[in-house]
């Protein structure tokens, strides 16, 4: 496809740089009796990354919302059911070269619960760690960012309402 901007010139394949909604992160998060938070950390064992450290990261589905992405890659990547599920208001955006794609990634927060993290074979280990060993330990700066977000989001009960997805 190509495509003429505005200055007459054509483009090949520039529509399929256009952004596209079909990633979320999602950071698993429990409340620790001391009163603080901890995150989820999982080692990519193969495939993409391979030994990267990363948060719940998966594919939106046809018909599928990204909230309902979010809640079901929880389960498939850590065998743990989300007490509670939040939009974290924020959305990277990342171009993937090998398929000239813009990928729009929408972050979402998962508190856990009860049980015990069961990993894909996606990762081979995973720890829980306090946020600020969580933001050093993952690969990926979005995650950082968002874990930024995530500390300051969840601490604050009047914003509750907005964020809550389920």
């Amino acid at each position: 496809m190509t495509v003429r901007r505005s200055d007459g010139q054509t483009v090949r394949g520039a529509a399929e740089a256009a952004p596209q909604l079909f990633l979320v992160d999602v950071f698993v998060v429990r409340w620790t009796p001391a009163g603080t938070w901890e995150a989820l950390v999982m080692r990519r064992a193969s495939g993409r990354s391979p030994g990267s450290w990363e948060a719940v990261h998966g594919h939106v589905e046809p018909g599928e919302r990204p909230e309902e992405t979010a809640w079901r890659e929880v389960i498939e990547e850590t065998g743990l059911t989300p007490e509670r599920l939040y939009n974290l208001s924020r959305v990277e955006s990342f171009y993937l070269h090998r398929q000239g794609a813009v990928a729009l990634v929408p972050a979402f927060a998962a508190v856990a619960g009860d049980g015990a993290v069961r990993l894909s074979h996606e990762h081979d280990a995973w720890e829980w760690l306090p946020l600020d060993e969580a933001r050093a330990r993952f690969s990926w700066p979005r995650c950082r960012r968002a874990l930024d977000d995530l500390s300051t989001l969840l601490g604050d009960p009047a914003i509750e309402d907005v964020l809550l997805v389920r």
